[in-house]
């Protein structure tokens, strides 16, 4: 049974999310894929965190879009329950092409603790790849009505995916998350966008805080705070650059025998003692 307190604490977590997107620089929002990445994040200083479909994935030996609801949301309650600071969710297309089944989505997960959830318009189907406009806005407003109902605090991102699926299209993206913000979101959020210029295009064009995917050779943080970002992720770099240590400290092994690795081990294996025995819940 949930603790009587349960809803207390999320809905204060959601509130700190929230006030963390309206400070005087953008919340740098890092994405662990497992409980002890949670815990290191946190030791690191950051003020809350976000979970990763892809990293997640990994972590079971799959790719991302291949993990269910039950699987996600359960990963999202261990993530939750690491640190005591307030934690988004990656929940793809919220498991569900209708928005009822969207809604369903959502309030499971304010259930597991969550102070927030992003959902997007891609379908999951490669050959048609973003949901019609009027069904993408439809599935925002089932969200939001459920994020909200009754006062309850939960953080809805409305994710407009056309720049990582194939279609470059500014207008249409801008167009999207003005529909969004009508529908109820909380924070809008275009992954995918390289250059300053799109970029600004986005956050002049409306009035909700703006999250950007941090990209190769895309703008600094600095660079994006100075165009009015509110919110800059990683998705899944961090769990990706932790397996490339892996595959260099392997072929080291396999190809040289030596044991230079060992130098970056230590580091890690510092920061875990640091950070595995400061966080506490």
């Amino acid at each position: 049974m949930a603790d009587p307190g349960d809803g207390d604490q999320q809905l204060l977590r959601a509130e700190e999310f929230l006030a963390l997107h309206h400070g005087e620089s953008p919340l740098l929002l890092p994405n662990p894929w497992d409980e002890g990445s949670a815990k290191l994040l946190a030791s690191l200083g950051f003020s809350a965190l976000a979970t990763t479909s892809g990293g997640f994935a990994a972590t079971l030996g799959r790719l991302d879009g291949s993990v269910s609801r039950d699987e996600a949301l359960a990963h999202s309650s261990r993530i939750v329950h690491a640190t005591p600071l307030p934690v988004t969710a990656d929940l793809e297309n919220g498991f569900a092409d209708e928005p009822a089944g969207v809604a369903e989505t959502i309030r499971l997960a304010i259930d597991t603790g969550l102070a927030g959830c992003s959902v997007e318009d891609f379908t999951g189907d490669p050959d048609n790849a973003i949901y019609e406009v009027a069904l993408a806005v439809d599935r925002v407003a089932a969200g939001s009505e459920a994020a909200h109902d009754g006062g309850r605090g939960f953080v809805l991102t409305a994710r407009a995916e056309n720049h990582i699926r194939g279609r470059d299209d500014l207008a249409d993206t801008i167009a999207r998350l003005q529909a969004f913000q009508e529908a109820g979101a909380d924070v809008l959020y275009a992954p995918g966008l390289r250059e300053l210029s799109d970029i600004r295009h986005v956050v002049t064009s409306v009035d909700l805080p703006v999250n950007v995917l941090a990209m190769p050779g895309g703008p600094t943080v600095a660079e994006l705070a100075e165009v009015g970002v509110r919110r800059i992720s990683v998705g899944g770099a961090f769990a990706f650059v932790a397996l490339g240590a892996v595959v260099e400290a392997a072929n080291e092994l396999l190809d040289t025998g030596t044991y230079g690795y060992w130098e970056r081990g230590v580091k890690g294996m510092r920061a875990a003692h640091t950070a595995f025995g400061a966080v506490e819940r």
